[in-house]
């Protein structure tokens, strides 16, 4: 995998060349490749291989569509800052297709996109903003004249890597739920095959630029979930790095907005937070730079689960949450319990049976606590019969 040593090796005229396309220093380009590696869940060693890929390879072309959303994806890409937006599709990524960021219109723009696809055959990267219709043969979304079902299908014909980016484009997101009178659906059913996701309503721009810069590094998308999901960002529940989750634990729960629990930063679950079945990272690595408190439970908001098909849309927002790995009791004692008169024999013996009940259930919540895919595949497949010995032995 090679070692940061070797990017001196580059010597001090390719660094400069680095600080001064990307606007930063040589000390913030590391840090930001090392960022990056440990974001993708590389090994020792990884951030070299993706600095020299940053610095040597030829920049990808990108061919961003737009269907069915709210171009909030897009927006939340305007918010990144390392790197800012210009210098990443600029100097990172070659952004030859974009109808919200890029100059040309109409007629221009769509040559564009196929001088594009023409000149990087086989190499360039799809990127898909929005679920597609399909319904009535498709005809509810049209680009330049062209059906947004048969674009997308064109596109992805000659892509190296097809990216789904927003719940929309990975599941059908918010145009899919209800009624879904247009058809709405995602990109890996209209193309028949699995693709890569970034689901979130929006995603964090640093999912989607983790995954760009690992087939950059080494030719090819990352590892991915049964969803179609990046596992470095969505292989844990969002619960299991909650900063609330020691309240949970505690059984200290917000019951209101704006009630003495909530203002003090007590666990949302009671208020619908989605967050023990929602795998993303949205706990840890905030959004728009301004820390990890920068995200819906850390502003006050439960989780509404916009990763998850089922949930994000689905579900009501104050509905509780399905807890996958922990499941509290149905009752926890009051934080300030109330002084009492003393314990008769019949209530004493009843302490003791639910002290039994308790030490049992600690027990399982230790053994409970850090699952995640891995622990949740691995006890399904234990789960699964043993297949019936012909022989009759």
């Amino acid at each position: 995998m090679g070692n940061m040593s070797e990017i001196f090796e580059l010597g001090r005229d390719a660094l400069q060349g680095i600080e001064n396309r990307l606007g930063m220093s040589r000390r913030d380009y590391l840090q930001f490749c090392a960022t990056l590696a440990v974001t993708m869940g590389l090994p020792k060693g990884a951030d070299a291989a993706v600095a020299k890929a940053i610095e040597s390879a030829k920049r990808p072309s990108v061919i961003w569509l737009h269907f069915q959303e709210c171009t909030g994806c897009s927006e939340s890409l305007l918010r990144a800052e390392h790197p800012t937006l210009e210098k990443l599709i600029l100097d990172v990524i070659s952004l030859d297709y974009h109808e919200t960021l890029m100059a040309a219109a109409g007629h221009q723009a769509e040559a564009a996109r196929k001088d594009a696809m023409k000149a990087n055959k086989g190499k360039y990267v799809l990127v898909v903003e929005g679920a597609i219709p399909v319904k009535d043969n498709g005809i509810y979304c049209k680009i330049g004249g062209t059906k947004a079902i048969d674009l997308v299908k064109e596109c992805a014909a000659d892509a190296a890597a097809v990216i789904a980016i927003g719940s929309c484009a990975s599941w059908g997101g918010m145009p899919s739920s209800g009624g879904n009178p247009t058809g709405a659906s995602s990109v890996a059913d209209v193309l028949g095959k699995p693709v890569v996701t970034i689901p979130g309503c929006p995603p964090n721009p640093y999912n989607f630029l983790a995954t760009v810069v690992h087939f950059l590094t080494f030719g090819k998308l990352p590892e991915v979930d049964k969803l179609g999901r990046p596992k470095f960002a969505y292989s844990r529940l969002i619960h299991e790095h909650c900063e609330r989750r020691a309240h949970f634990d505690a059984g200290r729960f917000a019951m209101e907005f704006g009630d003495a629990g909530h203002r003090q930063g007590y666990c949302l679950y009671k208020l619908g937070c989605k967050g023990p079945e929602t795998y993303a990272n949205c706990s840890t690595i905030g959004f728009g730079d301004a820390g990890e408190n920068n995200w819906p439970v850390g502003c006050g908001h439960p989780c509404i689960g916009c990763t998850e098909q089922g949930v994000g849309f689905t579900k009501p927002i104050h509905q509780l949450a399905k807890v996958i790995n922990i499941y509290p009791p149905q009752q926890y004692p009051r934080i300030v319990e109330e002084n009492g008169k003393g314990a008769s024999f019949a209530s004493a013996a009843a302490l003791a049976a639910l002290a039994g009940a308790a030490a049992g259930g600690a027990a399982m919540l230790a053994r409970n606590l850090g699952r995640s895919h891995a622990a949740e595949e691995a006890a399904q497949a234990s789960a699964k019969p043993a297949a019936v010995d012909q022989t009759g032995a």
